[in-house]
């Protein structure tokens, strides 16, 4: 059995950079380098849709240095993925969350990214920023109350979700060993992997361990 769909909880930036001595923003830095190949592996595995966070609603609230560290990096990363890993790969790349909340040259190039790689359609990357899953099911809510409607199901609740897909496998790093609220509502049925690997020390290997880990689940959907 084969994911067709991987979400990751890229854990673990900071401690890694504090653990050599560096700056936090060079930490995400390296974990931000490290989607490429992750793209690369997906595409080696047949695997069709990667699912990354990027960035929480929480992270706002960080120190204001490491954010603002992180605006330009995301600006850089952009530009950069753009060029490289995006087009290289033929990934068609999707900005999903409170995008509203960054700045606006930042989401100008988000949506640069989002309108040049439209065409590709059998690899998609959704990057989750300024994401939060209760604050997703909240705009979920609130979308549905403007636009008058009375009655839900899941498949049209689904719709007014940032992600309307479900992740096969959910793959989280650095050890810790909960979901901090990533996909509440797709990730029902998912499959969960947990690495100890510190985000920018996750290689193939690794990815390979968390498919071999999935390869022997018996997915039953609460039947």
């Amino acid at each position: 059995m084969k994911p067709r769909h991987i979400a990751i909880i890229p854990d673990g930036n900071r401690r890694w950079a504090r653990k050599r001595g560096l700056d936090p923003v060079q930490g995400h830095a390296a974990g931000i380098d490290n989607i490429g190949n992750v793209l690369r592996w997906c595409r080696k595995y047949g695997i069709h849709t990667l699912t990354m966070w990027g960035f929480s609603t929480e992270n706002f609230m960080r120190d204001r240095k490491e954010v603002a560290g992180l605006m330009e990096l995301f600006k850089q990363k952009l530009s950069e993925g753009l060029r490289k890993d995006y087009k290289k790969y033929k990934v068609r790349v999707r900005f999903l969350g409170r995008i509203s909340s960054f700045p606006r040259d930042i989401q100008e190039k988000m949506r640069e990214a989002e309108n040049q790689t439209r065409r590709f359609s059998r690899y998609t990357l959704n990057l989750l920023l300024a994401y939060g899953g209760r604050q997703e099911i909240l705009d979920a809510v609130n979308r549905a109350i403007q636009m008058g409607k009375k009655r839900l199901d899941e498949k049209s609740f689904s719709a007014l979700l940032y992600l309307s897909d479900s992740p096969d496998l959910i793959i989280r790093t650095s050890g810790e060993i909960r979901t901090s609220g990533f996909l509440p509502w797709q990730s029902a049925y998912s499959e969960f992997h947990f690495s100890k690997k510190l985000w920018p020390d996750f290689r193939e290997s690794d990815f390979r361990k968390a498919l071999a880990d999935y390869s022997k689940r018996k997915r039953k959907y609460g039947k």
